[in-house]
């Protein structure tokens, strides 16, 4: 099959231009070259507690106010009953041949009528009946390019997929149908018809603060709505958005074949090394200097001091996504440094929820 070039055209909310030179179905690397942003961050505030024992009138109470990127949010415009029908224009592999499992990124159109935003998600129907003869259910899958999408036109939706095949207790091999649907052999071929839902969700919005600290922590597929957010911010150039804070990656996977978007990452780093830190886990391959697996909840431990430092401020914001098990192991680093300063974690936990400050998506 021929190759594909496709240029990212410039838009308003960007003048990014890449080339993307793969055949649709294939395993590929990404080339990207975008406009040098660099810029330092400026000083954090610092989250501190103040008592009084003077007495004074309650102050009235105010509306919350998000400190996410919430105006003008679209949710569930399109549903079940009434999908969007989009088509697929890119469908390809990008975990390597001996990776455990195949994950593929895909573009579907969207002609501008699936206003998201980054964090946000879609529902995907896949084709057919189940076996009692009735639609198939949507599935849920966080978004992986940013709001003007891939081709930078605000025309696009992309999905980081990972193909669901296992052996049940019967000795059963399973396959799960809506991410075979996407996946399977390259059959959603470009030009081939998607029914979308949503777009949904507000948990994993962008904060509003430009200048702010984002610590992200991904295990696999969890990298899809990082990549969305990270595009924003070093790929492209906005009028009403430009970051200029700390953005602080972690990313687990099993083995070096399923590092997902390393180039990208990796050009990313090239581009902004002042604002963009980038750490990956790779458990099968990696060990810290105990000889312990390399699992993200590991990888953080060699900069807990630092990671609770930033925690305490305000500006800080944590996004998860990913499988469900490794907020427990983020959980069991923190506990005893916020001891260390008289502080119960899980009371923090709380209060860092209640701030918009931590956000989780885990499945």
């Amino acid at each position: 099959m021929a190759a594909v070039t496709v240029s990212l055209s410039s838009s308003p909310g960007s003048k990014a231009a890449a080339a993307l030179s793969p055949s649709p179905c294939s395993h590929h690397q990404y080339f990207l070259s975008y406009p040098r942003r660099s810029s330092k961050a400026a000083g954090r505030a610092v989250r501190v507690q103040v008592s009084t024992t003077e007495t004074a009138a309650a102050p009235a109470k105010k509306e919350k106010v998000s400190k996410k990127q919430e105006e003008g949010i679209v949710t569930n415009k399109y549903k079940p009953k009434e999908p969007y029908v989009g088509r697929c224009l890119f469908n390809t592999r990008i975990t390597g041949d001996n990776a455990p499992g195949e994950t593929w990124h895909m573009v579907f159109s969207t002609e501008g009528e699936v206003p998201y935003r980054e964090g946000q998600s879609i529902g995907v129907i896949a084709d057919g009946v189940d076996k009692d003869g009735k639609p198939h259910k949507l599935r849920l899958y966080s978004i992986a390019s940013s709001a003007i999408g891939d081709f930078g036109d605000s025309k696009t939706v992309s999905l980081c997929v990972k193909r669901l095949v296992y052996t049940n207790d019967q000795g059963e091999i399973v396959k799960g149908v809506c991410s075979n649907f996407l996946c399977q052999s390259c059959d959603l071929k470009p030009g081939s018809e998607v029914k979308m839902t949503g777009p949904v969700g507000k948990e994993m919005l962008m904060p509003k603060d430009p200048n702010a600290t984002i610590i992200m922590l991904a295990t696999g597929t969890g990298i899809a709505p990082f990549r969305s957010f990270l595009w924003k911010m070093f790929f492209e150039e906005h009028q009403d958005y430009k970051y200029t804070g700390l953005a602080w990656l972690f990313l687990g996977v099993p083995t070096s074949d399923t590092l997902l978007y390393k180039e990208e990452l990796e050009r990313m780093k090239e581009i902004s090394p002042d604002n963009f830190r980038l750490d990956f886990a790779v458990s099968r391959e990696q060990t810290n200097a105990a000889g312990e697996k390399m699992y993200i909840q590991t990888r953080m431990a060699e900069y807990k001091e630092e990671l609770w430092e930033l925690l305490k401020k305000d500006d800080t914001y944590v996004y998860m996504c990913g499988l469900k098990g490794m907020e427990k192991g983020i959980d069991e680093i923190m506990v005893d440094l916020a001891a260390k300063d008289g502080i119960d974690w899980f009371d923090y936990k709380k209060q860092l929820k209640k701030a918009e400050q931590w956000n989780v998506e885990v499945y």
